[in-house]
């Protein structure tokens, strides 16, 4: 056998415990097919040898939970991302509006709801940058929405405007609409006049984003949102040789409509597959059991301490969930369920319980989100029922979103549950690691840095935030590799460096085992090798 490339000159871990550390490994035909000795023989007839100069190899990151189209639409609009004043992103719109004059709405993406007391936006600042056209800026978390007066106008928002069931229109005094909304019900006012981009669009921006993901040592995703008109975006990306990472599509679930949207899933899921193409799959559903508690609209058990909403709002009844739940499981496709709060974590585990009683045994693998805040009763029910934990490590901090919006609405002893990873860990649930990219960093790194250290980037607090919940660099890494093929049914072909599995790789200049949280954020990604084909 002459395999195409010997890796040598560095550490190479595994993160297979029969073999967790060797010093050269071997790739045939998109496989590893040697470690050790044996690579080190191969390495005469190679016709590539990589000099690892003294760095690490690893299995390569996937990423659990992500929305790369969306991510890589977002660079395209206004930059508001990591401004810190209502004047910087007023600035901002201004300035880009003057900059694209032809533009009809101006959308910016991801700006920081901490800037604004209690995550309120008035639509008169707005107002003042571009008084004429449409204003529409989201949130980080993408569950909030500042407004100009002309895109209330536009939706027909008014004071007269009923609050819709599963979102809220926040208000000022008088009952007229303040700027800010909240939550599906909400947005989609506005959401559904925004311009859909074109096809062509949507393959630049799913290129810039997958090669941005493999620059950070990615090869696989869970898109976690992929809209009808969004499947062909992936498939041409990928006839083009132009999507950078594998992908795997979620369609989302909507409460009033799943049943007519079933024949949807099933024609889009058969077309992917009817494809063929090896990057790009379609068998999960993606369902949003809550909101987020910065905004208080997560569901609790437990009343908020400051929210209007009382326990937040559940975006599905309990029946209504695990009856969609069962059948979208009974075709075949795989449950993803958003869960931030409590009661939204609760019923997501009792969605899937209803599911197993109704559907029998088999390897479902059904994945909840976020899983922000837990009950302890509901903790252990993750291994009981086979649930993977998909969280989101970059959030296990307390950085100005936990301070200002997130701890004053649960209070300390709620907030002192948050984030269970190592709970979880310890109680035998599988669990893997996502950014919720554009919500956070796509930079797996960054997240494995907080899962050890539960610090923010200036290292406070020293003793890291609930520190019960740290894993160590191993646990860490693996949730990033490891845990995110189980999540995809993917375990026997990557997350491990072991002889047969697929070459996907990341090439590190440091080894993580050996650095502080703070090196390991800032570690280069020297490269990354998707089916043993180079993609940064």
């Amino acid at each position: 056998m002459q395999p195409e490339m010997v890796f040598v000159g560095g550490t190479i871990r595994t993160l297979d415990h029969s073999t967790p550390v060797t010093d050269a490994l071997a790739v045939s035909n998109g496989r590893v097919v040697a470690l050790g000795h044996d690579a080190i023989e191969m390495r005469g007839t190679a016709t590539h040898v990589v000099d690892l100069a003294g760095g690490v190899l690893l299995p390569s990151f996937g990423d659990g939970h992500a929305h790369p189209l969306l991510s890589g639409l977002g660079l395209r609009t206004v930059p508001v991302r990591g401004l810190r004043s209502v004047a910087e992103v007023v600035d901002a719109v201004r300035r880009w509006a003057e900059e694209h004059p032809d533009a009809d709405w101006i959308v910016g993406d991801s700006f920081d709801p901490t800037i604004a007391p209690s995550g309120l936006f008035d639509s008169q600042w707005l107002d003042e940058a571009v008084p004429g056209r449409p204003v529409v800026l989201v949130t980080t978390d993408h569950h909030a929405m500042w407004v100009n007066s002309e895109a209330l106008r536009r939706a027909g928002i008014t004071r007269d405007t009923p609050e819709p069931a599963d979102g809220e229109i926040v208000r000022r005094p008088d009952g007229s609409p303040l700027g800010t909304l909240r939550e599906w019900g909400a947005l989609d006012f506005v959401s559904r006049l925004l311009p859909t981009p074109g096809l062509g669009e949507q393959i630049e921006a799913l290129e810039e984003a997958t090669r941005l993901m493999a620059s950070a040592g990615l090869t696989w995703a869970q898109d976690a949102w992929v809209a009808p008109d969004e499947v062909n975006a992936y498939l041409e990306a990928a006839r083009q040789g132009r999507l950078k990472a594998r992908v795997n599509l979620a369609f989302r679930a909507e409460p009033e409509i799943w049943r007519n949207q079933l024949d949807q899933f099933r024609s889009d899921a058969a077309l992917v597959q009817s494809h063929e193409h090896d990057l790009v799959t379609a068998r999960t559903i993606k369902f949003f059991s809550d909101g987020v508690i910065e905004s208080g609209t997560a569901a609790l058990i437990e009343p908020y301490h400051d929210c209007p909403h009382s326990h937040g709002i559940a975006n599905w009844t309990q029946e209504d969930l695990s009856a969609a739940v069962t059948e979208v499981d009974r075709l075949g496709f795989q449950a993803h369920i958003h869960a931030i709060g409590d009661l939204g974590v609760r019923m997501g585990l009792d969605a899937v319980a209803d599911c197993v009683r109704r559907n029998g045994p088999r390897d479902r693998r059904p994945t909840l989100a976020h899983v922000q805040l837990i009950d302890p009763d509901d903790l252990p029910r993750f291994a009981e029922l086979g649930v993977v934990a998909c969280l989101q490590p970059l959030w296990a901090q307390p950085d100005a979103l936990m301070t200002k919006l997130t701890l004053p609405r649960i209070g300390s002893d709620r907030g002192s549950r948050q984030y269970q990873i190592g709970s979880l860990v310890s109680s035998g649930a599988h669990v893997s690691f996502g950014s919720d990219w554009p919500v956070s960093s796509y930079e797996p790194l960054r997240g494995i840095a907080t899962a050890v250290a539960r610090q923010r980037s200036d290292g406070e607090p020293p003793q890291g935030w609930l520190p019960q919940e740290r894993v160590s660099v191993e646990t860490a890494l693996q949730a990033y590799s490891a845990g995110v093929a189980y999540q995809a049914f993917e375990e026997r072909e990557w997350g491990t460096l072991v002889p047969g599995m697929r070459a996907d790789l990341v090439h590190l200049a440091a080894d993580p085992f050996t650095l502080s949280a703070a090196e390991i954020a800032e570690v280069p990604v020297l490269g990354t090798w998707l089916g043993g084909i180079r993609t940064h």
